[in-house]
């Protein structure tokens, strides 16, 4: 470990307590004689401050300190607000210098706003900190650092090793890295690595079950290993060059793909047909993909999340089924490309979907796309739909008086025999405090409120009383949240202006 600088060392010196030892008859508290691994045990389930603190006044905790088991190394755990940013990296330094590396399960090393100054040092901090026996690696390093992957590839380090998160690095693993056997989750984000330097990683970790890539620019084509016989999720989010995706993990039953370039190919292999239970989508057009493609890909599929930035056709009617589909979540950011979206085309996922239980739908764009009930219009046309025996939860986030949502919203509640819960919230969901709506909201206030938004959610209330209120069966609870009533609130909202 490099040295410290002589100014960093009077200033560690000045802001933390010297050693006391105990000794009788000196006025200080004697403690029971103990085995020093039961003390030591006692000492690893402090929280990390406390158990520093223990260690400046105890001559028994110094010694166990140097074998604490988990090390969250951040400014906000080092450094209090009155003490200047810049005796993070002398204790970080002090305290991997004083600890053996024995004992060390957990690291967490945040660098962000200190990078440029802990970078010179921060090659011999893993060394010291990345040691055999060390289960779980959490590392916000530096988008120009190059993490090195010798640190990984000691016998130790590699067979007990389950989990490494890296947030901002380059990260260039080769063959020479060797088997992680326990490694069981990984987390990269922001981190640059290349495709076949990716593959060469997971073909070495034969027990991954979790993995998660996030904001990866040099990743074209995702290729997961046969190899990876656990693995059971798989995240991609942010991979703006992302084309295609092929899975050959035949036991992947989780997938989250969402924020990511137009993927024109996406191959999961035996796990789609065998093992696919839940799948979330985010990208265009990603209602009529999973409408037109995924009953025949995904027959098991369970739980579905949509996510769509824009829909450019609407959705045709289903030729298969989701069987077994049971939860359903639909994000609409936009309508189509000519003209607004018909959201009565969506209950094709209930004649689709037998088995659904649960039905989200969130709403989220202009508000004066669509005709309003109150228009002056055609009347109110409420079409017949096949009875759904399982459907017992819906919700609707972004409610509000265009006709094709009441007439959805009426069709659903009549066909839905087994209906408990209607919740219709007639904002976007972000705009009620998080707590309870009283008069004294002390929490996160809400987001800012136009005008026209409270004009036409007190529509959409008049909308649920005069067309959908009476349906609503009695053995059904329904649920209209309207703007947050707090007045420290609707102080603080510029009902002038839009958000």
């Amino acid at each position: 470990m490099g040295m410290l600088a002589p100014q960093c060392e009077q200033t560690l010196a000045r802001s933390e307590p010297q050693v006391s030892f105990q000794r009788d008859g000196d006025g200080e508290t004697s403690i029971p004689y103990l085995p020093e691994d039961i003390w030591r045990h006692i000492h690893s389930l402090m929280p990390m401050d406390a158990a520093a603190r223990a260690a400046c006044l105890s001559h028994t905790f110094l010694n166990s300190w140097r074998c604490y088991p988990r090390l969250d190394l951040n400014p906000g755990t080092l450094c209090s607000k009155q003490t200047d940013e810049r005796h993070f990296r002398c204790r970080v330094d002090s305290i991997l210098r004083n600890h053996s590396g024995v004992g060390l399960k957990k690291l967490k090393l945040n660098l962000c706003p200190e990078k440029s100054r802990c970078l010179p040092y921060l090659d011999s901090w893993l060394q010291a900190a990345v040691t055999p026996g060390v289960e779980e690696i959490t590392l916000w390093l530096d988008e120009g650092y190059n993490f090195p992957c010798l640190v990984l590839s000691s016998e130790g380090v590699r067979d007990s090793v389950r989990s490494v998160h890296l947030i901002y690095c380059t990260f260039r693993p080769k063959p020479e890295l060797g088997r992680l056997r326990s490694l069981t989750r990984l987390s990269l984000c922001y981190v640059r690595i290349a495709e076949e330097e990716l593959e060469c990683l997971l073909s070495n970790a034969l027990a991954l079950e979790h993995l998660d890539i996030d904001r990866s620019k040099e990743i074209v084509l995702l290729k997961i290993p046969s190899v990876l016989q656990q693995l059971s999720y798989l995240q991609v989010r942010g991979l703006e060059n992302l084309q295609a995706v092929e899975n050959n993990a035949p036991n992947l039953s989780r997938f989250f793909l969402g924020g990511v370039g137009e993927v024109k190919k996406l191959s999961l292999g035996e796990a789609s047909q065998k093992a696919m239970k839940v799948f979330s989508l985010c990208r265009r057009n990603a209602v009529s993909y999973a409408l037109a493609e995924l009953p025949s890909i995904m027959p098991n599929l369970e739980s579905l999340c949509l996510s769509s930035s824009c829909e450019v056709h609407t959705p045709p009617m289903l030729p298969t089924k989701f069987l077994n589909l049971k939860h359903l979540a639909i994000q609409i950011c936009g309508g189509t490309i000519s003209q607004p979206y018909d959201y009565f085309s969506l209950v094709s996922f209930l004649d689709a979907s037998p088995s659904l239980e649960t039905w989200c739908l969130h709403v989220y764009e202009d508000r004066q796309e669509h005709e309003s009930v109150f228009g002056g219009g055609s009347a109110l046309h409420l079409r017949q739909l096949p009875e759904h025996l399982k459907l017992k939860s819906v919700e609707i986030i972004g409610f509000r008086s265009a006709k094709i949502l009441v007439e959805l919203t009426c069709c659903i509640v009549k066909s839905a025999v087994s209906l408990e819960r209607l919740t219709l919230n007639t904002f976007d969901g972000y705009s009620r405090c998080s707590g309870e709506n009283n008069s004294d909201c002390r929490d996160v206030m809400c987001h800012p409120i136009s005008k026209a938004e409270l004009e036409e959610a007190s529509r959409a209330v008049a909308a649920i009383t005069r067309y959908i209120q009476d349906l609503v069966p009695p053995t059904a609870k329904l649920t209209v949240l309207e703007p947050c009533p707090c007045p420290r609130c609707r102080r603080s909202t510029p009902v002038s202006s839009a958000r």
